[in-house]
């Protein structure tokens, strides 16, 4: 989906092995798994690193169901701007960007890492904010 945009990332570990290693929290759908949700923890809050769900599966709602398992006040993300199924999903589903003035220094240097990743030169990226 993401190539269809002109967005296509580079090789490396796959998102869900790192989250694993960096003992985030993992919700999964489905069995055998079809999608999850991904969550660790920022600045003392909880920040979901990923929610994804394949390709085959996808636009019918196990994305929202996951998201509404995991949601709560203070949760932040980071995603793609203009993506429709990432900064107008989710604020669609109650989130807002959270300016920078208001970011924590681990959220900042998580930020950062991206930016060092190459990950913000494949598209406009924002930090956003759940309940804010």
């Amino acid at each position: 989906m993401f190539a269809d945009e002109g967005i296509n990332f580079p090789p490396g570990p796959m998102v869900i092995e790192a989250m694993v290693a960096h003992g985030a929290e993992i919700l999964v759908a489905g069995d055998p798994p079809i999608g999850f949700a991904g969550i660790i923890a920022l600045d003392g809050h909880p920040h979901l690193e990923q929610i994804s769900v394949h390709a085959d599966h996808g636009r019918k709602g196990i994305g929202s169901r996951l998201l509404e398992e995991v949601i709560e006040p203070g949760l932040t993300l980071i995603t793609f701007r203009d993506i429709p199924w990432n900064g107008p999903w989710y604020a669609k589903h109650g989130f807002a960007e959270w300016p920078e003035t208001e970011w924590g220094p681990d959220l900042t240097r998580h930020w950062r890492t991206e930016i060092a990743a190459g990950l913000h030169t494949l598209g406009r990226r924002l930090v956003m904010r759940y309940g804010s």
